[in-house]
């Protein structure tokens, strides 16, 4: 019930500042009871999408006031908005902070975090086929936050798993061969082992170039 509101009110189906219909119309245009309903807008309140007030009713907040941080929220966006939209938008949002964590990880790996990132890359490199390329791929990239020993950035990564990976596997498809990057992908790698900042930035912008690449063309 959450997943269907939110997803309408993220589509568009709800306008921000309009006040969703009543109770008894939205139990029976969803099929749900009424504790499922009351359940899945105390979930919507709490992502920022929707507000009561006594008098006034349930209304959709405006898009500012979306919790677009929320995994829930970014996975149901992904759903419904514009998939090349979306794609740049997850782009930039990597450029921004990407290259600048590969430096991080250069400076600040330590062996437990070297060897998750040493693990991600052997696998990327005996990938057999897509799926395999993918988990591997996620893995790198999780693991080059991870190594950055910064506990501000790890839950970025969770936050944007799911639509990361999405991501990974429609680039991967869309390339000549599911593992077409894995030279870049190497290239970062060996910076952060030789603990060059500057190198590992220049890779991971290189890398995330080909990326932007392949969503434009």
């Amino acid at each position: 019930m959450a997943f269907e509101l939110g997803t309408g009110i993220l589509r568009g189906d709800f306008a921000p500042g309009t006040t969703l219909p009543r109770e008894a119309e939205l139990m029976e245009r969803f099929g749900v009871s009424r504790t499922v309903l009351r359940e899945a807008l105390r979930t919507l309140t709490s992502k920022g999408l929707i507000g009561s007030r006594p008098k006034v009713g349930t209304r959709v907040r405006a898009r500012e006031m979306w919790n677009m941080l929320d995994t829930d929220v970014l996975e149901w966006y992904s759903r419904v908005a514009p998939p090349l939209q979306f794609a740049l938008k997850l782009q930039e949002m990597r450029e921004m902070v990407e290259p600048f964590a590969a430096a991080l990880a250069a400076r600040n790996h330590q062996s437990a975090t070297l060897a998750m990132l040493t693990d991600a890359h052997r696998a990327m490199a005996a990938a057999q086929n897509v799926d395999e390329w993918v988990r591997a791929d996620l893995r790198f990239h999780l693991g080059v936050l991870t190594a950055c020993s910064n506990e501000l950035l790890i839950p970025l990564g969770t936050l944007i798993e799911r639509t990361l990976e999405a991501q990974l596997r429609l680039n991967a498809k869309r390339a000549e061969v599911y593992n077409a990057a894995l030279a870049e992908h190497t290239a970062v790698y060996d910076a952060i082992v030789a603990r060059d900042e500057a190198g590992a930035r220049r890779a991971m912008a290189g890398l995330l170039g080909v990326t932007r690449e392949r969503i434009e063309t």
